[in-house]
């Protein structure tokens, strides 16, 4: 019995070394995302005289995953941009598709968006970068300066403002892409019509969820596989 004993004491210190090892790899010591975290100063080398360990203080500042997944981040979103940007250049190759691809761009300065921004914005939209949203469905077409501008006037004419525009491209880049007639305005009655939603409520709704004015078809529960564009998601 005084062997076992003698044994378990051993181990002990191996013991408290793999729960503290536990404790080093929970999330909130080996975080991922870029996102900012304040850790508590803790000297975890006086929790066992038998065990070395370093002194471990994080006060309001990156832990080096974070700042490693900061840089990939980065790194992914330039890849990103030199990607959709090859895409667009290698459909849009007249002078005349030039010219309205910039005349587009324009109609969206208001917004203060880069030329990146406006090229992601435009690109989701008009099927010249892929996006989830439209499947197989959405055709690459070059757009039309008075198409885009004049979406962007009905949605302004629905009590959002530039900065409301702003957060609903960037939410929702594809609206661009909508028909305004069917879709648009369309959906706009349906909720009012239906839901009795308008004025400042379908002002909140838009920003909260303006993927509703691309809505176009209900499988009413038996899905046909175009969930992003069903009215079953409302």
């Amino acid at each position: 019995m005084e062997s076992l004993k003698f044994a378990s004491l051993a181990l002990s210190p191996y013991r408290r070394s793999g729960m503290l090892g536990n404790r080093l790899n929970s999330p909130l010591l080996t975080i991922d995302s870029a996102a900012q975290f304040c850790y508590c100063k803790a000297d975890l080398a006086a929790a066992s005289s038998s065990i070395p360990l370093p002194n471990i203080r994080f006060s309001c500042r990156f832990s080096p995953s974070v700042t490693a997944a900061t840089w990939t981040s980065n790194l992914c979103t330039k890849h990103w941009i030199l990607r959709s940007t090859v895409q667009i250049e290698n459909i849009i190759t007249s002078n005349e598709d030039q010219s309205m691809w910039e005349a587009c761009k324009q109609a969206l300065s208001a917004f203060n968006f880069s030329d990146e921004e406006k090229d992601k914005i435009l690109g989701k939209a008009f099927g010249l970068v892929h996006s989830p949203y439209w499947g197989e469905e959405r055709k690459t077409e070059v757009p039309k300066f008075e198409t885009v501008n004049g979406i962007l006037d009905y949605l302004s004419s629905l009590n959002l403002s530039d900065d409301d525009l702003s957060k609903l491209l960037k939410k929702f880049p594809e609206i661009l892409g909508c028909n305004l007639e069917e879709e648009l305005k369309g959906n706009v009655k349906i909720l009012e019509e239906k839901w009795g939603i308008d004025g400042n409520s379908l002002r909140k709704l838009l920003l909260r969820n303006p993927k509703v004015l691309g809505y176009n078809v209900d499988c009413k529960g038996d899905c046909i596989a175009q969930c992003t564009r069903c009215w079953a998601r409302f």
